[in-house]
């Protein structure tokens, strides 16, 4: 409809103004011209003016003007520029009704020739000089601009009103306006019936009318699937959602779309709506799909000073049995020539099935074990997972569920077993322009989970929250100011009788860089009267960074990292702080950033010198 109604304005706007030669152009004669022309002598010469101009709008004029890319391009055979001089009058007088003015005058003269006159059979075997001289003249206004029928909620756009100027852009944008305000209350097939546009050369006004036809309310009619290869059609039309029987709304069909690209299953999802209504004014939908490769792996490394090198890895089979399932195998090895004589380890899999049990939730199944070194605690773990995800909106998810933890705590003083039942619950609020490599909005992802313990575990709860924020400036917004505020604690329990990993340390990567990994740590007594160091009850850090661009590919972060850590609940009792600062270097890979930083303790009592990180994305 959009398309349909620029070709009418276009028309409509081109009798306005004055009578131009290229108008005669003839496509075809030019191109058999083309074959007998022999090659010719470089143009010398090409000059661009805009008499009157401001330098905005000779921009405008340059940017619509294929002469100009042609010679910006080096491009000089007389075949390509007598083509693109032909081309540029309807461009030019195109970008000059777009900024209002209808009076204008084009000329482009090749070799003193106004190209225009020039036959295409004759078109010159040689050029020297291209003259390109615009005179916009007068900026038009709308003296009236003016639609009907609205429909309920309407909102125009502010440049198509009485006394702004008459862009023409401002006439379209209000036309697809107006078709969309009636589509949004369930007109699905709302057009563009008539318009009228009148240039009034002596006062430099335009009166412009749009005329809609809302054509009837419409109700979503039946989907058709096509495209699909291995993917069963009744677990697309499940995972769909298609909303049969109710009222017409384009937001609608951006949901479906949406929900099957979340799958991971599809390559591209294309919604077609048909071209002609249905019995009792109902619209079907034609939906085709191109389905991704089903299997796929990632590696990953991340290199510390401390740490050691870490190396991750997973395998992710995207529909194992026909229904959009994903099986994903992740493993990881950590510590790996770092400081502390244990090796730890990870190892899960996890099976999620979309659509299940109502549409935009899916269930989840997951299995995990691992091992790792905490302060002076070894811990061994197993995890058995079942729980749901549901989508509130396009930035808006949950996750719940129900799961079996027993981890084996060992120290100097013997082994601890700890066993409960979790109930995970967490929300994530994502609005970042890119997750990897965020240069505006924010991230929060809050974290509940209450817990029965068995046997020496206490119950108790968990409360976590992870706060990122993003804000660029400068120009083309090389400069970003990133920050982040993380909280945990936990309550009702003791220290001594909460799993360690339920607790909470800093220093490191992923808390305060230029502190050794998890080195700010609380005491604990044990009942043999020996002191060992293990996480607290409480946790706060604090991150923040000024990321500049340096090139299209490098760039340069200045960081500033603090943690505390408190053997309390509510961030009482005996606490502590450290601080790290430092410099990195970011190189954008294309589908990340190699990220180098290099950090300094700035306060505390837990510094060993220099700490250095390698991963890739940026820290958060």
């Amino acid at each position: 409809m959009a398309k349909a109604f620029r070709t009418v304005l276009g028309e409509r706007l081109r009798r306005l103004g004055k009578s131009i030669w290229w108008r005669h152009c003839t496509a075809a004669a030019f191109l058999v011209a083309s074959l007998f022309v022999l090659p010719a002598r470089a143009l010398d010469n090409m000059s661009f003016v805009v008499r009157g101009g401001e330098d905005e709008l000779t921009e405008s004029f340059r940017a619509a003007s294929l002469l100009v890319q042609s010679w910006n391009d080096g491009l000089t055979d007389p075949q390509t520029l007598f083509a693109a001089a032909r081309a540029d009058y309807g461009r030019l007088v195109g970008a000059a009704y777009a900024e209002g003015f209808y009076s204008v005058v084009v000329r482009i003269e090749i070799d003193g020739r106004e190209a225009a006159t020039i036959e295409p059979l004759d078109a010159p075997a040689a050029m020297r000089e291209i003259r390109v001289t615009i005179e916009p003249g007068p900026r038009f206004t709308f003296a009236t601009a003016r639609m009907r029928p609205y429909a309920p909620g309407t909102q125009l756009p502010p440049a198509y009103g009485d006394t702004k100027p008459a862009f023409s852009t401002a006439i379209v944008d209000a036309a697809e306006a107006g078709v969309d305000g009636w589509r949004n209350v369930g007109h699905a097939k709302a057009r563009v019936a008539d318009q009228s546009i009148t240039a009034d050369h002596s006062a430099d006004t335009i009166d412009s009318l749009i005329l809609l036809e809302p054509g009837p309310r419409v109700r979503f009619g039946q989907m058709t699937i096509s495209g699909a290869e291995r993917m069963r059609p009744e677990r697309i039309a499940r995972i769909a959602g298609f909303p049969t029987g109710e009222t017409f709304d384009p937001e609608e069909l951006d949901t479906v779309a949406n929900r099957l690209r979340r799958t991971g299953a599809f390559r591209s999802v294309a919604l077609q709506e048909a071209e002609t209504l249905g019995f009792g004014d109902t619209l079907d939908v034609d939906l085709v799909v191109a389905e991704e490769a089903l299997r796929r792996f990632g590696v990953g490394a991340e290199l510390s000073s401390t740490e050691g090198l870490n190396l991750s890895g997973y395998w992710l089979h995207r529909n194992l049995f026909g229904g959009a399932e994903r099986l994903r195998v992740d493993g990881a090895i950590d510590r790996i020539g770092g400081q502390g004589d244990t090796l730890g380890y990870e190892l899960g899999a996890r099976i999620e099935r979309p659509a299940t049990p109502v549409t935009d939730a899916s269930a989840f199944v997951e299995a995990r074990v691992g091992r790792e070194e905490l302060a002076d605690i070894t811990l061994d773990k197993i995890e058995l997972s079942f729980g749901l995800t549901r989508v509130l909106s396009d930035t808006l998810s949950a996750e719940a569920g129900i799961s079996y933890i027993h981890t084996r705590a060992e120290d100097v003083t013997g082994s601890f077993e700890f066993d409960m039942v979790a109930l995970p619950v967490s929300l994530t609020w994502e609005r970042r322009d890119n997750p990897i490599d965020a240069r505006k909005g924010f991230y929060l992802q809050a974290d509940v989970t209450p817990f029965y313990g068995f046997n020496m575990t206490d119950s108790g709860a968990q409360f976590k929250a992870d706060a990122r924020a993003y804000r660029s400036f400068g120009a083309e917004d090389r400069l970003t100011l990133a920050g982040r505020v993380q909280l945990g604690t936990v309550v009702g329990t003791s220290l001594a009788a909460t799993s360690p990993d339920f607790l909470f340390f800093s220093g490191g990567g992923g808390t305060v860089r230029g502190q050794p990994y998890q080195s700010l740590t609380v005491p604990l007594v044990r009942p043999s009267g020996v002191t060992v160091q293990t996480g607290g009850l409480s946790f706060a850090g604090m991150s923040g960074e000024l990321r500049a661009g340096i090139t299209e590919k490098i760039g340069a972060v200045a960081f500033y990292d603090a943690g505390f850590v408190s053997d309390d609940a509510i961030f009482g009792g005996n606490s502590d702080w450290h601080a790290g600062a430092g410099l990195g270097l970011r190189y954008d890979t294309g589908f990340g950033p190699i990220r180098l930083d290099v950090g300094l303790p700035v306060s505390g009592t837990t510094d060993d010198g220099v700490q250095i990180y390698v991963g890739i994305g940026q820290a958060f």
